[in-house]
């Protein structure tokens, strides 16, 4: 019997359902079907929608004891971890969270650009999932700023006065980030309502990203549409939903590790001393998982080209199903294209790194070295890979590499049109 079938077998749930069809809802998500060769690089998705819920419950809780003043917010952060019961706790939840959701949504983010989950028809959900991203990384710099320490304050002046670059418009849009002339006060309680308000925008977007998803269904490693449904798929539950917890399991005791042993090693040392408008650090850095931007952002001499650069960077993202012209979705299949995806691993680590250097002699040469290859990489090398790569054979259906009826992925082509034919 299909979701649409489906009927609640009580005169209540009847009522209900037909005034408001969750119930139909919840069979679909445990019948919905899904492709029987998802590696556990696929379940990462329910890990970042576990991370979101984590971040906006412990968020809810410290909002209730921060107090968003210039001259109070550094001294409730260190009542929450002293005084509040528990409160230490979940703030280094809280704070190591937003550097788990980070490494998940990165791990997420190039798994896709792997198996070409952003190519046609899920261009939308991919659209979808980097204004997400860039909503996270809006919401974890505004919240950087928040424990008003060293740190938080001047990389608050130094982000802020990037848009004072902007012709005409940049010292306006300055001066309303900052509530004044200067991060203050002001700038504080703008962030913390923006900090607090964003991460239910982006569980908004995260429910449209499923909806969308369940247009033309998942991706799957080899990159091919169903066209067997019923030997290529399983239902979600329970075959998928027990994978997806076991994996959840095991991130969270990563996620465990950071929050009880090592809690303080993903921030700075320098956030532990309260905000000083009159005392610059000797290095001003954002959070790890903000580095590689940072080091496109700097590796450009002038200001403005530097501010489009970090820009242009993200939004090279959003524009990516348009600039891959390969037919074939999975690296798998791609030989070329799998040597430069790992290329581009690369140099994002590369850029990260030199993010967190002093902006000065090798550290610099490199930085704009990598970040001339990033440009390269999605302007240059993945349109042209499209027309001139020559791709390896194709299975007909899921079902012939999981059964183990189709060869390889090396098979000739002659085998290949041979099955097609059949």
């Amino acid at each position: 019997m299909s979701d649409h079938d489906y009927q609640p077998s009580s005169k209540l749930g009847k009522w209900f359902n037909d005034r408001l069809p969750l119930l139909t809802l919840s069979n679909h998500l445990k019948e919905y079907p899904t492709p029987k060769n998802l590696n556990y690089w696929w379940t990462f998705g329910g890990i970042l929608t576990f991370c979101l819920i984590t971040q906006i419950i412990t968020g809810i809780i410290l909002g209730m004891h921060y107090i968003a003043h210039a001259d109070l917010a550094f001294e409730s952060v260190e009542h929450i971890m002293r005084d509040v019961n528990y409160g230490w706790l979940i703030r280094y939840v809280h704070a190591n969270g937003a550097s788990m959701f980070f490494l998940a949504v990165y791990i997420h983010i190039f798994r896709a650009l792997y198996y070409g989950s952003y190519k046609s028809p899920r261009e939308v959900i991919w659209i979808i999932g980097m204004i997400i991203y860039f909503l996270m990384m809006a919401t974890a710099f505004m919240g950087y700023v928040l424990p008003w320490g060293q740190m938080s304050f001047w990389g608050a002046t130094v982000i802020t006065n990037l848009f004072s670059a902007i012709p005409l418009v940049g010292e306006s849009i300055t001066n309303w980030m900052w509530g004044g002339y200067a991060v203050d006060n002001p700038t504080l309680t703008r962030f913390f309502s923006l900090h607090y308000l964003l991460p239910f925008l982006i569980l908004g977007l995260v429910i449209l990203h499923i909806w969308a998803l369940h247009v033309p269904g998942n991706n799957n490693p080899i990159g091919i549409d169903l066209k067997k449904p019923s030997k290529d798929t399983v239902p979600f539950h329970p075959y998928i939903v027990i994978k997806d917890l076991f994996a959840l399991l095991l991130f969270l005791i990563v996620f465990a590790f950071f929050v009880f042993y090592s809690p303080n090693i993903l921030g700075h040392a320098d956030n532990y001393i309260e905000a000083n408008p009159l005392v610059t650090p000797a290095h001003i850095v954002p959070e790890w998982y903000l580095l590689p931007f940072y080091a496109i952002l700097r590796s450009i001499p002038d200001k403005l080209f530097g501010v489009i650069a970090m820009f242009a960077s993200i939004f090279v993202l959003v524009i990516l199903p348009w600039l891959d012209t390969s037919k074939v979705r999975s690296a798998i299949f791609r030989p070329i294209y799998k040597q430069f995806y790992w290329f581009l691993v690369a140099d994002v680590i590369i850029l990260g790194y030199m993010g967190a250097m002093p902006a000065e002699g090798t550290y610099l040469v490199i930085a704009r070295v990598a970040t001339g290859y990033y440009f390269i990489h999605f302007l240059i090398i993945l349109p042209f890979l499209g027309f001139k790569e020559k791709t390896l054979e194709v299975p007909l259906s899921i079902a012939e590499p999981v059964l183990g009826g189709f060869p390889n992925e090396a098979a000739t082509k002659d085998t290949y049109n041979i099955r097609k034919n059949l």
